[in-house]
């Protein structure tokens, strides 16, 4: 009954099922290992103690930065150069910029610091001359998925869209660190910039995507097995009303049928053709004619 596993269709069918199901388990793992990943981030910045309970380091210690030294305080001493904005920025639900200036240090690489936010329409203090040291929080690069990043397209001069080395190497001329310092106090005019959590580290939308993304591939695999066992039970039942004489006759297909139950004499009768049969029994054609050899009936 089930030789028709055998067959090149269900050969085929067979090597898909094979392949797919362990994809799904594959991929279906893999997510969930990205939602744990997040969820012991998360875990462990909770752990993690207040960074301002914790002695500022040199910047040079904590780079490069990850999730360990992302929001570590860090001190740096330079003197400051070229100043920009970059726009698009919001604090406490009102539109502003931030105050970014370039610390030059003793390396000859420029440090981004942000000194304060300022809100819309305001105008810039400008830096503190002479050598100067500053203390903030250290804060990645920015990217154009990072939060809070909406500025695009091309800008004023004097403008920035996002902190990060990539963005300044272009309008500066100093080499520029891959990382940024917002100052722990901003100067007057200007508002500290909280420092921002390390990205992936939060249960945020992404984390819970990846656990929606984990159902998804396992309802999958389970799909996969469902059809599979439910092609195999109709191909098996069909294969068995077939070894049975159950298996339906198509319309028009010619069927013998046995007069008086003898063998010998048969008649071929085209099923669905049911006004044809009627006619040959009375003696007449199909269009009321009588048939070959039938006699009409005449008046005296």
């Amino acid at each position: 009954m089930y030789r028709f596993l055998t067959t090149p269709r269900w050969w085929g069918i067979n090597i898909f099922v094979v392949l797919a199901i362990p994809f799904c388990v594959f991929m279906g793992t893999w997510q969930l290992g990205r939602f744990e990943d997040r969820v012991d981030s998360h875990q462990e910045a909770e752990r993690r103690p207040d960074p301002g309970s914790v002695r500022a380091a040199p910047l040079d210690e904590l780079l490069p930065v990850d999730k360990s030294t992302s929001g570590r305080h860090a001190t740096a001493t330079g003197r400051y150069g070229e100043q920009f904005l970059v726009p698009g920025r919001e604090l406490d639900g009102k539109d502003g910029s931030y105050v970014l200036t370039l610390l030059r240090t003793g390396s000859g690489t420029s440090l981004p610091v942000v000194r304060g936010w300022l809100p819309h329409g305001g105008t810039a203090p400008a830096p503190p001359a002479g050598q100067v040291t500053v203390t903030g929080a250290l804060q990645a690069s920015e990217h154009t998925g990072s939060a809070g990043v909406h500025a695009a397209g091309a800008l004023p001069r004097g403008q920035v869209g996002m902190i990060s080395a990539a963005s300044l190497v272009n309008v500066v001329q100093d080499d520029v660190y891959d990382a940024w310092v917002t100052l722990l106090d901003a100067p007057a005019g200007l508002t500290p910039v909280p420092a921002a959590a390390p990205e992936g580290s939060g249960l945020d939308l992404k984390a819970f995507q990846n656990l929606g993304y984990t159902g998804e591939w396992f309802v999958f695999a389970g799909f996969v097995l469902f059809m599979w066992f439910r092609l195999l039970r109709r191909e098996a039942e069909q294969a068995r009303d077939e070894a049975l004489g159950l298996a339906p006759v198509a319309v028009g297909e010619s069927v013998a049928v046995g007069v008086g139950g003898s063998d010998a004499v048969g008649a071929s009768v085209a099923v669905g053709d049911a006004d044809a049969v009627g006619a040959s029994a009375a003696g007449t054609s199909a269009t009321g004619a009588p048939a070959d050899g039938a006699k009409a009936d005449t008046a005296p």
